[in-house]
């Protein structure tokens, strides 16, 4: 089925930003009541997590390629899943890819899809407010990971509750996943990377389980954290210059897609979170080959000359990094069709363009760094 194409901004689920009069006054900040046992957990996991980096070089070549396969199920899980699909509703999924989102979501090991899309909800309608979990203006180690290791800010708490969830509450497939988060977390974020690796393929339970377990568990982790923080503190703003979020190619290349920050705060409901379909976006290629078998439809997007008269409006004029316009236009034709086996072609042409021209312009800025010093 072909993408839905709206002639207009729409937010199905009101999570535009709030007007400055009406966002939770900035007051003085309570204590933070730090979270110990968070604290210590993610001190713990970061350690194992670097002894698997360590143990890298001994594991399998078939243990890479598998820790490479799990980082894109758990990725999937948050990216196409609990974000694109749960909170912004911006495609519709049939039961058998929900039921795999739900699994994946928890390989990814970020809380349950009811309370992540709910988190994620109230960030976006309170972006950069003390109503927001992560807010940016709080610095980069609060906004990447710092949230998680003190209590919300009761402005969270109080935004959050007045959120309507009752889509969420109302699909079995979430509230069966919150029932059995932790049995299916232990299960798909440790159990199964580790034991597959050692039984299928004779790896070291050891290694299987630092590698492909935890050493995955926490580069996952960071890719998700980093949009949260990177994307909203660097990068250009194309669309709209008077937001903190950012368009930022690294933290994309990362997240499977999630970089295009700027335009995703900017057109929250578009499925591929980018104006540009396919390009540099693994996740947008899962959802469109998900529609080619008949189990994901109704994929938003916001029109092109929606896109171009906010850029005109509110835009600061800069360019998308990495911004190729035979690429462009050879990808976004691909986008405007139903999905087919060209659209992989075009995905890994684009992408292996886009890399190239990212690498080039950190090595030219990085020289320039180089002899001004």
């Amino acid at each position: 089925m072909p993408s839905q194409n709206y002639n207009i901004l729409q937010d199905d689920l009101f999570l535009a930003p709030v007007e400055p009069a009406l966002a939770p006054a900035e007051q003085k900040r309570p204590p933070m009541n730090i979270r110990w046992r968070n604290v210590i957990w993610f001190a713990i996991l970061h350690l194992a997590a670097i002894y698997g980096l360590y143990l890298l070089p001994f594991a399998r070549v078939y243990t890479w390629i598998f820790t490479i396969f799990i980082y894109w199920v758990s990725a999937t899980g948050i990216t196409a899943g609990a974000h694109r699909l749960w909170t912004h509703r911006s495609y519709h999924a049939k039961l058998p890819l929900r039921i795999f989102l739900a699994l994946c979501n928890s390989t990814a090991f970020q809380n349950d899809i009811i309370e992540w899309s709910r988190d994620h909800r109230v960030h976006h309608k309170y972006s950069e407010t003390d109503a927001d979990p992560h807010n940016a203006k709080r610095g980069f180690f609060f906004a990447h990971c710092g949230w998680l290791m003190v209590r919300k800010h009761p402005a969270v708490k109080e935004k959050g509750q007045k959120l309507d969830i009752a889509d969420l509450l109302n699909d079995p497939v979430c509230r069966i996943q919150r029932k059995l988060y932790l049995p299916s977390v232990l299960l798909m974020c440790f159990i199964v990377p580790t034991v597959v690796p050692w039984y299928f393929w004779g790896e070291s339970a050891w290694i299987s389980y630092f590698v492909c377990a935890i050493f995955r568990y926490a580069l996952s982790l960071n890719a998700t954290w980093l949009v949260n923080s990177a994307a909203h503190l660097w990068g250009n703003k194309p669309y709209d210059k008077n937001i903190n979020p950012s368009e930022n190619i690294l933290v994309t290349l990362g997240a499977m897609g999630e970089g295009f920050h700027n335009y995703h705060h900017t057109f929250p409901s578009d499925y591929s979170t980018s104006e540009w379909g396919l390009r540099c976006n693994m996740t947008t290629l899962f959802i469109d080959l998900m529609a080619w078998v008949g189990l994901a439809e109704h994929r938003k997007r916001i029109s092109r000359e929606a896109i171009e008269r906010r850029k005109q409006r509110t835009g600061e004029g800069s360019r998308v990094l990495g911004d190729d316009s035979g690429v462009v236009k050879r990808v976004t034709s691909v986008q405007d069709q139903d999905c087919t086996a060209s659209s992989a072609v075009a995905y890994v042409d684009a992408l292996s363009k886009d890399i190239i021209s990212a690498a080039s312009e950190i090595i030219a800025a990085s020289e320039a760094v180089c002899s001004s010093g």
